[in-house]
């Protein structure tokens, strides 16, 4: 995958992603890689900003600019590290690990809360305190296992992924939207 998906600025290229995308499903047609069985390397048609601006009003926030490019000009969600991205109004069945995490996260003023980490911060499994703060965060997707990708919303480190592994290895700081989706890319 050649850097040129996105740049810094939020702006992406969505030919050389969707051709990136086609290759890989070409490379792998039976959807062995981990996750793919459940994205199968598709994408959802992008967001109008309209749908992308009633969100942002209706939880007080601005997305990154990345995060919001990509949903206006890529794609809503679909495929993405590991399980793929969750799309920013797809519903979520009850039985998936991710309907609750979702559903708190679309809580009012949750994501208007500051996400208040800047370091990584030990779970409550690994003997962290109670200080355990997701607010702030939008979960993007299922990593497996417990654990889940979130984009920073608010805050200091808005527009950075964190894992969050509230079992094993709490929440760490991981790169920006843009790099973190390209690096998915360019592994596979």
């Amino acid at each position: 995958m050649t850097t040129d998906a996105a740049n810094p600025s939020g702006t992406w290229n969505g030919a050389i992603l969707h051709a990136r995308l086609a290759a890989m499903a070409r490379e792998d047609p039976k959807h062995r890689r981990f996750g793919a069985s459940h994205h199968q390397y598709l994408l959802h048609s992008p967001l109008s900003e309209t749908v992308i601006r009633s969100f942002e009003q209706l939880h007080g926030v601005t997305l990154p600019a990345s995060y919001r490019n990509f949903l206006s000009t890529v794609a809503g969600g679909g495929a993405g590290p590991d399980y793929g991205l969750l799309g920013l109004e797809e519903e979520v069945d009850d039985e998936e690990a991710l309907h609750d995490l979702r559903a708190e996260c679309l809580r009012v003023g949750f994501l208007a809360t500051p996400f208040p980490h800047t370091t990584d911060w030990p779970g409550p499994g690994r003997g962290g305190n109670n200080d355990y703060s997701i607010a702030g965060t939008l979960v993007l997707g299922e990593i497996g296992c417990g654990a889940f990708s979130r984009l920073v919303i608010t805050g200091r480190n808005a527009g950075q992924i964190w894992l969050d592994d509230q079992s094993w290895g709490g929440l760490t700081s991981g790169p920006d939207f843009h790099d973190w989706y390209t690096a998915w890319l360019a592994s596979q």
